[in-house]
Formats: C-alpha cells, sequence, structure tokens
C-alpha cells in the first residue's frame, strides 16, 4: 500500500462541456423517486457526490483509517499526509498563497463563527460598526449579532434593489470611522445574484476595512482567486463543491491568522501545556482543536481534485446558458413571479405562484421526481424585503439538463392543474 497523494489528474475536458459524461460520474443521479427519473434541482442546498469522492471516502476509512499529526505509525503517516494533501488542494483551488492560510472547518457557518469570535474580538469594540448585506444568509447575520450584543457595536446594512442588486453607491456611503469589518456573499444563495465582489472589496479597503467573503454558493460555479479578489477571508463549504458534509475552509491572509487568538481549545491546537501556561501551536493548527474530519478533508480534497478535470470556463457557460433557458421557461408561466432579477446571476431562480403556497408548489414538483427547496432559504430578512414569507427556489449544477428544466416546468404546470 502506497501513502496517498493527490488523485491523478487527466487531461482537462476542454471543447464543448459533456453533460452526460459529468452525469454519468454521479451515480444518485441514476435512480427513481416516487416511479420517475430523478430531477435533483436543490444543489443550493447541497450538491451531489461524484464516485471519485465516494470511492476516497470508502478507501479512507477501509485502507487509511487513522489519527494524523501525533502518530508515528504507517496508518496514521498516510492519513496525515492525505489530510495535508487536501489543504494543499484547497490552497490551490483558491489561489491562496501558503497552505497555512487554510483552516479546515465544518462549513461556512462555523468559518464566519471563528472569524466573529476571534478576529471580531480583538477589532470590534463599542460604538463600532459591521457592514453586512440584506441578502445574507443567516449564517452571515447571526454570528456579527452575536458580536455586537457582546461587544456593543451594530450593524450596517447594504441594501438590495428591486432587482436582486446591492445598491453599491448606498453601500460607499455606509463606511465611517467606526467601521471595522465588511462580511457579504459572494453568489446569493435565495436570489442567484453574483456580486461584485472585487468591487466591494475594493470600496472597503479604500477606507481600511478588512472583507470576509461567504463563498459557499460561488465555488461550484466559477473559479475563484483570492489574492485576485484580493478579499481578507474567504469561507466555504465542501458540501456545496460535491464533497462531503460536515467540511470547510477559512481563508485567511496570513498576518491576520497569525494575530488571531485560538478559537476553542484542546488537543492539536497547542504547542505544550501545563497548568500554568499553554503555549499555541501555528497557524493553521491553532484554530483545529481536536481530531479534525480527516475523511470529510480527504473527500473534499477528492471533490476539488475532480473540479480540476472539468474546463471550468467551458462549465460557466454551460450553466449560464442552462439558467437562462430554465428562467425564459419559467417566466412565461402565467401567474408565476421570479424573485431576483440581477444583471449577473448563477445557479438560482426563485419563484412564487398566485395559485399556490412554496410548500404546495414543492410537495407536487416531489410527486414527479422534481426536488427542489421550499421556504425563506435561512434568508428571512430578505424575504420580507420583497414582501413573501417564503419562494420555491430551483437551483441547477453542472450536471442538470435542459431536459431536467423541460421536466420543472410540466411539473409546474401539474401545479397550476391542482389548484385551478
Amino acid at each position: 500500500m502506497a501513502i496517498s497523494g493527490p488523485v491523478p489528474v487527466p487531461a482537462v475536458w476542454h471543447a464543448a462541456f459533456d453533460v452526460q459524461r459529468i452525469r454519468a460520474d454521479f451515480p444518485i443521479l441514476r435512480q427513481s423517486v416516487r416511479g420517475r427519473p430523478l430531477v435533483y434541482l436543490d444543489n443550493a442546498a447541497t450538491t451531489q457526490k461524484p464516485q471519485a469522492v465516494i470511492d476516497a471516502l470508502k478507501r479512507t476509512y477501509a485502507e487509511e483509517n487513522a489519527n494524523i499529526h501525533r502518530g508515528v505509525h504507517f496508518l496514521s503517516e498516510i492519513a496525515t499526509a492525505a489530510f495535508e494533501d487536501a489543504r494543499r488542494a484547497v490552497q490551490r483551488f483558491l489561489g491562496a498563497a501558503d497552505q497555512r492560510e487554510i483552516v479546515f472547518v465544518r462549513g461556512t457557518t462555523e468559518a464566519i463563527n471563528l472569524v466573529a469570535q476571534t478576529f471580531g474580538r480583538q477589532h470590534v469594540g463599542a460604538g463600532d460598526e459591521i457592514v453586512i448585506s440584506e441578502m445574507e444568509h443567516h449564517s452571515n447575520i447571526v454570528p456579527w449579532q452575536m458580536l455586537c450584543e457582546s461587544q456593543g457595536s451594530r450593524l450596517r446594512i447594504i441594501p438590495v434593489t428591486d432587482a436582486g442588486d446591492l445598491d453599491l453607491e448606498a453601500y460607499a456611503r455606509l463606511f465611517g470611522p467606526r467601521t471595522k469589518l465588511v462580511s457579504v456573499v459572494h453568489v446569493s444563495n435565495a436570489l442567484g445574484t453574483v456580486n461584485p465582489v472585487r468591487d466591494i472589496i475594493e470600496i472597503a479597503h479604500r477606507a481600511g476595512v478588512p472583507v470576509l467573503i461567504d463563498g459557499a454558493q460561488a465555488v461550484a460555479h466559477m473559479p475563484v482567486d483570492v489574492q485576485a479578489l484580493g478579499c481578507d477571508f474567504y469561507a466555504f463549504s465542501g458540501h456545496k463543491v460535491f464533497g462531503p458534509t460536515g467540511i470547510g475552509a477559512l481563508y485567511g491572509r496570513l498576518p491576520l491568522l497569525e494575530a488571531m487568538p485560538p478559537y476553542q481549545g484542546g488537543g492539536d491546537m497547542i504547542q505544550s501545556v501545563t497548568f500554568e501556561k499553554t503555549t499555541y501551536n501555528e497557524v493553521p493548527h491553532k484554530f483545529e482543536a481536536g481530531t479534525p474530519n480527516i475523511s470529510g478533508a480527504v473527500g473534499l480534497g477528492a471533490a476539488i481534485d475532480y473540479l480540476r478535470r472539468i474546463d471550468l470556463v467551458s462549465m460557466s457557460h454551460f450553466e449560464h446558458g442552462l439558467l437562462k433557458y430554465a428562467t425564459g421557461a419559467l417566466a412565461g408561466i402565467d401567474g408565476l413571479r421570479i424573485i431576483g432579477t440581477a444583471r449577473e446571476k448563477s445557479s438560482v431562480i426563485s419563484f412564487v405562484m398566485d395559485s399556490a403556497h412554496p410548500h404546495d408548489i414543492g410537495t407536487i414538483l416531489d410527486r414527479e421526481g422534481v426536488a427542489i427547496r421550499t421556504g425563506h432559504h435561512c434568508a428571512q430578512p430578505l424575504m420580507h424585503r420583497y414582501g413573501v414569507a417564503a419562494t420555491a427556489r430551483a437551483s441547477f449544477a453542472l450536471y442538470n439538463t435542459r431536459d431536467e428544466v423541460d421536466t420543472l416546468v410540466a411539473a409546474i404546470h401539474k401545479v397550476h392543474e391542482v389548484f385551478a
């Protein structure tokens, strides 16, 4: 048995994007649901996993299972190598300058909480301000509310236009001497809006304010280069990018991470412990207390290696065409209103119907084998902004097809028939 390394990467799949070849890599897509072929359009909630990721998880437990970093035996060395190979895969994936800038976490939510409870407590005090947007997921609202409550600081909110774009002129006016941090989403999980994060970062940096980007909905749909963006922190979840649940990563600029205190105490985040004093480990290990999700990290590395085989530019063009096709098809349905018509969108269509509640829409679509999401999508302030309690949301990934969009449209017509 050889020590695991990065998965060998064959030649990139160039030319036209071959969606059927992609679909063959995802075994779950071959099943039927309620007697009908599965049409999985809930990718903003979680993505399906290619066989390469499933195989990596199986191999980890069947052949390489051991704890990492502290063991001197063979299996521990294998597991440690696989875990740190995954960190390097994430570093390359995000374009980070140093693998020490990659901290493994449970997902985007934990990454944001980590920054709030470390960097935030260091730099945000009474009377200070944190800027977020009106379209944020609860995971990018509640941690900052908790910080503000403990520190006596307050949130400033970037408004969203009727179309679903951020009002950048209003954003620029939010900055003042008490502004300490900006935290915004790259792609809205509820609207699909692709925010101009490079402009957002540039405006903040001109004011000397650091920026965290919630990239949970972006990394599966477009190349991300944190150095080109210039962000100070970037967070994403593995299960949104065809990897396992319970694993994600926080990118942080190395000087910031080095200056931040640990988030949790325990094993592996220390260099030495006495009853009088503890000396903490170096980054990123000082933020990774306890036994980590080893198999999850290996699975995430396998997901990233899988994506490296794909021409992401062709993939993005394919997904954009699919979104445009679906938007046109849904817009032509009587009584259906799309929520979120931003200039630049990715992967998500949220909609409401005059005749049916979103939960009823989701239930009827499920009978037709179509999986969508209904509810407030952990974005209740945004729902309030548009005057709705919930929407139905179809969200796409690299393995979805126009035929599946046609199935979605036909299923929505069934909703009309039921509630006519």
